[in-house]
């Protein structure tokens, strides 16, 4: 892990944004699992890369944060906008020895999450899902919904302007 920090930000976190093809070379040389070509911005961060899927066309925005003690999948096309974090992991605190405990994340092809939304452990964002901005998303979101709010729940979009 010290490796990749090191590598991340010698060889990546300075890098104007059309060098994402640089960034993800680096990534794959970490592990990193990526198809097509996902966008990842040079303020992105990744905990652990091999813990990361990237699909086609996804895209990491600026301080966007995979915290990949755990899984994370992003599916193609998928949005993760700036400063969204998705977390992996939690603490078992019912236990006195509070372990780590982890579950994967899953974002589905063509989803939005918004700035600052949050992510828990074992959430799926299912295909076309919006997560609205500061959201805190707590359990699985349905493809085609749109949630939002703290703990996030399905909002109704506004009915389509007539004229």
């Amino acid at each position: 892990m010290l490796a990749w920090d090191f590598a991340w930000a010698v060889f990546c976190g300075w890098t104007p944004k059309p060098f994402s093809p640089w960034r993800l070379l680096w990534l794959k040389l970490f592990g990193a699992k990526v198809e097509g070509r996902p966008f990842v911005h040079q303020r992105a961060r990744i905990q652990i890369p091999w813990n990361l899927t990237l699909r086609d066309g996804a895209c990491l925005g600026d301080r966007a944060n995979c915290y990949t003690l755990g899984a994370i999948e992003i599916g193609a096309g998928a949005v993760i906008a700036q400063e969204a974090y998705l977390c992996t992991g939690t603490h078992d605190f019912r236990n006195p020895a509070i372990p780590l405990m982890t579950a994967r994340i899953t974002i589905g092809e063509g989803a939005f999450i918004g700035a600052r939304a949050f992510i828990l452990p074992g959430v799926s964002v299912g295909s076309r899902a919006v997560v609205g901005a500061c959201a805190v998303v707590t359990r699985d979101v349905p493809s085609g919904a749109i949630v939002a709010g703290n703990p996030a729940s399905v909002r109704t979009p506004p009915a389509a302007e007539k004229g």
